[in-house]
């Protein structure tokens, strides 16, 4: 017997998960495969040390959609919200900020960081409305497109000459230079440096990074929160809302290709052999898995696989879990700073000069970190006593000179372990067991091509209109029946749900058509 769907969404990662259940509540039979044992793709807790659990890769919520919540009527259960970000010194002059307020730092650089704050919100602001929709198609004579591409022009022009100017000169201009001119604390200099390539493949000297900035500012103005359960309970909570429509979801379900027919999806065929029928095939896998591995190169036209080919999307972060018998030592620290979001930048050079070596595959033996102690306020993650440290290091280049082999992972342990201790003298005697996962252990255990978190870097060249590739940024493929859902598809990655949810709506207007 085969079964057959209304839709078949691949990979129970968030925004599949959006995906299979605003299908659902429009009334479709809808199945989600997952090749995993748990659903949320790179977006789950799971025990890393024996007592001690973490969330295995994204950790910080930040970009998560209004709409997305309002249109799955979510209430997530969080442990801390609003959090502060706190830029480590060597000392206890520690510069801390959170919304538009900036501590640590002078009268000039705290009046300069409201209003940098308030353009960038602005600007932010600007962008949002176009990341919960499809993108509009450029070259088209669609109307709704030239309407869409119209009203982006009227909002440009709507924030008045100086402003529209300003937004046209910042959008493809990196961090650094901007930085440079409104502050003069190093250390708030490098707390922003680092929230602008947190992630990527980018150094702040690099374009763009001003765009990655104002996308991580286009969830809730960057307000930061720590899910109670990890990053599990999100996707938990969002696979009880996909199941409560009447999804099915199937864990240790692997896909191995997508069926077609006369150039068309009809199903996908798992690695067991079974067989599941379906006109919309939906995945929630990058953009090169999809189309190169599932798909086949051989069914698509020769130009799009080239394009889809060059997606630069190598993964340039690692992610750390350290299990710990007690709270390391940080200077000037007081109970509630350990809740916090936690930064190594000392200034935006030094940032700069971690990304460096990443150019030449090597790994940065300075790195830059962005770390938390969940287990401050959700003891659920340690045992009595313990706690965990979760951290996102950078740079770790995928295509690593030696293939991370045992030296390089030790090398990069080691240097990590070097700048903690600067900052947490006693950290080693802290540490109970330790985990890291590279850009290759992510691609291995998450399915993500280049282990790159966003599926692709978040630039200019590969944003909005041309997201993931040219002719394509609508969702649907050139397959009839095969779209997109995940991060590699317009807006982008994070935890955000907008590109599952934009997918299910251009989906269902199809539908109805």
């Amino acid at each position: 017997m085969i079964d057959k769907y209304d839709a078949i969404v691949i990979g129970a990662g968030h925004n599949g998960l959006v995906c299979s259940a605003l299908l659902a509540k429009a009334g479709k039979k809808v199945l989600v495969l997952e090749a995993n044992n748990q659903v949320g793709g790179a977006a789950i807790t799971r025990e890393f040390a024996e007592g001690y659990s973490a969330s295995a890769c994204a950790h910080l919520l930040y970009q998560l959609q209004p709409q997305v919540e309002k249109d799955l009527n979510l209430n997530l259960k969080l442990a801390s919200k609003n959090m502060s970000t706190i830029v480590l010194s060597k000392g206890s002059e520690h510069v801390s900020y959170c919304g538009s307020k900036v501590t640590g730092v002078n009268d000039s650089d705290q009046k300069n960081f409201e209003e940098f704050t308030k353009r960038m919100t602005k600007f932010a602001d600007l962008l949002k409305p176009y990341l919960n929709k499809a993108p509009p198609r450029l070259g088209t004579k669609n109307k709704k497109d030239l309407f869409t591409l119209a009203m982006l022009g009227f909002d440009l022009r709507r924030m008045g000459q100086v402003e529209m100017r300003e937004f046209l000169r910042l959008i493809g201009m990196n961090i650094y230079d901007e930085l440079d001119e409104r502050f003069e604390n190093p250390l708030l200099k490098g707390g922003l440096s680092l929230d602008s390539v947190l992630g990527t493949h980018l150094g702040p000297r690099s374009p763009n990074t001003i765009l990655t900035y104002l996308y991580r500012m286009a969830g809730k103005h960057g307000e930061i929160s720590l899910p109670e359960g990890g990053m599990g309970s999100v996707s938990k909570a969002l696979s009880d809302c996909a199941e409560a429509a009447g999804v099915e979801i199937k864990t240790n379900a692997q896909v191995k290709k997508v069926l077609l027919a006369k150039g068309a999806a009809t199903g996908v065929e798992l690695n067991d052999g079974t067989v599941y029928n379906s006109e919309i095939v939906v995945s929630n896998a990058d953009p090169k898995k999809t189309m190169l591995e599932l798909v086949g190169a051989r069914n698509v036209e020769t130009r799009f696989t080239h394009r889809v080919d060059n997606i630069r999307m190598k993964g340039n972060a690692a992610k750390l879990h350290i299990a710990l018998n007690k709270l390391p030592t940080i200077k000037g620290f007081s109970d509630a700073d350990y809740g916090q979001r936690i930064l190594i930048a000392p200034d935006e050079s030094y940032v700069e000069k971690a990304f460096n070596p990443a150019k030449y595959r090597k790994s940065s033996p300075q790195p830059i970190m962005e770390i938390t102690f969940p287990s401050v306020n959700d003891d659920s993650l340690a045992p009595s006593g313990g706690h965990v440290m979760s951290a996102i290091v950078q740079y770790a280049p995928y295509k690593h000179k030696s293939d991370w082999n045992e030296e390089a992972r030790n090398n990069f342990k080691n240097a990590i372990y070097n700048v903690l201790k600067q900052y947490m003298p006693d950290i080693e005697s802290c540490i109970h067991a330790m985990e890291l996962l590279t850009p290759v252990d992510l691609e291995n255990e998450f399915h993500i091509t280049g282990g790159h978190w966003h599926h692709g870097e978040f630039t200019l060249d590969q944003f909005m209109f041309v997201r993931p590739v040219a002719g394509s940024a609508q969702y649907q493929m050139p397959i009839d029946g095969l779209y997109l859902c995940g991060a590699g598809s317009h807006p982008g990655g994070g935890i955000s749900g907008a590109s599952g949810r934009n997918a299910a709506q251009v989906i269902l207007k199809k539908g109805n058509k």
